[in-house]
């Protein structure tokens, strides 16, 4: 999935989606970041940062911040819409055992009283319709376990939604499904950030209750071609 991508060393992040990085011949260039959250631990002064370059004449920035290579060893990809990508590739590829045996995968279904759109419906003749909800998962701490990662790493209104949203559909006869898809080679289990987001949190608990079922993916980072 990462090839043909260019080594820099990051400056600094600002206005949530530009960075600043410096190439090893000691040029500056501005690029685009596709990650709207806070990018705690994925975007510090010094790290190594990996990015694309756009055929698209016509965008303000060409290049894309794809991935983080830290401080301390860890692969993170920041580009968050790739979570979708990574989990619909392993869908198709029969990579995730919780989510075996449906005939066919829709992505981007309109569904819910909240007019929202599910990242995944999966459908099979012998089985209720599975509704899969995607969060890309970035953020470790590990001052609460070795390996912990925690999802959102801000404040998420939206992911709230998809909680309710999600136990409507489960309420309905359906079967619901929170998949975290981990982004971060240093994070071995996710939870919901109750320092972060309380009501996220709080909301993720009753869903469980609920019977949303909610599984960790962890996508696969390898080092990238360059």
């Amino acid at each position: 999935m990462f090839k043909n991508l260019q080594k820099a060393t990051l400056i600094k992040r600002y206005k949530r989606f530009l960075a600043d990085v410096r190439l090893d011949n000691g040029e500056t260039l501005t690029i685009y970041c596709p990650n709207t959250g806070a990018m705690t631990g994925c975007a510090e002064p010094g790290d190594e940062v990996y990015f694309s370059k756009s055929d698209n004449l016509k965008r303000k920035y060409q290049f894309t911040w794809e991935l983080t290579h830290t401080k301390t060893g860890h692969w993170i990809c920041i580009h968050s819409q790739l979570a979708n990508k990574m989990v619909a590739e392993a869908l198709e590829a029969q990579q995730i055992p919780a989510l075996l045996g449906y005939e066919t995968v829709k992505a981007e279904v309109k569904y819910g009283s909240e007019n929202s759109r599910i990242d995944f419906l999966l459908t099979a003749v012998d089985q209720p319709d599975c509704y899969v909800e995607v969060k890309s998962c970035t953020l470790l701490d590990e001052s609460f376990a070795a390996g912990q990662g925690f999802f959102p790493d801000t404040t998420s209104v939206r992911g709230q939604k998809h909680l309710r949203e999600l136990m409507e559909m489960k309420a309905l006869g359906f079967r619901a499904v929170l998949v975290f898809a981990v982004l971060h080679s240093g994070i071995r289990s996710v939870k919901a950030a109750a320092h972060i987001d309380k009501k996220y949190a709080s909301l993720f608990e009753q869903a469980k209750q609920a019977g949303v079922e909610v599984i960790c993916y962890h996508a696969p980072l390898n080092t990238p071609e360059t």
